[in-house]
């Protein structure tokens, strides 16, 4: 008895969603247990240690942290915009009752059912990214008023939580707009949506975690602080020497 193809989009398509999820869940739990071990963790290591290096200095010394702020809020306006005029597209695409998805060339489910449901997942999908992408901006932007505050009294952790929040905003972004590319293969069946979901774990796992050993900033400072320190002795003895 040959396996109904309408029934195929009920086992291959949860299946790689299972599989996305799963794999998504395992990093998290890498993230909060072990973060150093992801890359998310290890950029937020060198965030940290650059917000603190930042508010060592003076306040008509921080244009360039500034520009660095910038950047970031750059970025994250511009995948917010894609995300957003993404959405308006298949908004479109769903008023117009496009068949071309309905065709026969397409193996799985073609009911006019099923293709809403493609339509309204990628969708939320397109806007959860547009939100994440929102708040990333918002979390740069308040970061930027905290830089440049002259006279400021606040504490170094004040500064960075925003830094962080947006980083992590900004990977929540990333990580919809992962799903929304996985569930745009579904609208070419379910087959190359399971597919893609291998395809894209096997992807992510090379770049999520992280293998490079945490580099010590304090420890750092302190060599070089010993160095200084060292060196201003041996000439001291010099002179002393040569007096």
């Amino acid at each position: 008895m040959a396996f109904p193809e309408q029934n195929l989009d009920l086992v291959l398509v949860p299946s790689g969603l299972l599989l996305m999820f799963g794999y998504h869940l395992f990093l998290l739990y890498r993230y909060i247990q072990l973060p150093h071990t992801t890359a998310i963790g290890f950029i937020n290591s060198d965030a940290k240690a650059w917000a603190e290096r930042i508010m060592k200095q003076e306040y008509s010394n921080r244009n360039l942290p500034l520009s660095v702020i910038s950047s970031n809020v750059s970025a994250a306006t511009y995948l917010a915009t894609v995300s957003l005029t993404l959405s308006s597209l298949i908004g479109t695409w769903i008023a117009s009752n496009s068949s071309v998805f309905q065709s026969s060339l397409v193996y799985g489910d073609r009911r006019s059912s099923t293709l809403t449901l493609k339509y309204i997942s990628i969708l939320i999908c397109f806007l959860l990214a547009f939100s994440c992408f929102v708040h990333s901006t918002r979390k740069f932007v308040h970061a930027n008023y905290l830089i440049t505050m002259p006279n400021s009294s606040f504490s170094i952790g004040y500064v960075e939580t925003p830094i962080l929040r947006g980083n992590e905003f900004w990977w929540l972004g990333l990580r919809a707009l992962y799903f929304a590319l996985d569930l745009l293969m579904w609208f070419f069946g379910p087959i190359p949506m399971f597919v893609s979901s291998a395809a894209m774990v096997l992807l992510l796992q090379s770049l999520d975690f992280n293998s490079t050993p945490l580099h010590h900033y304090d420890r750092a400072e302190k060599k070089v602080e010993e160095g200084v320190d060292r060196t201003g002795i041996a000439l001291a003895a010099t002179q002393h020497r040569r007096g």
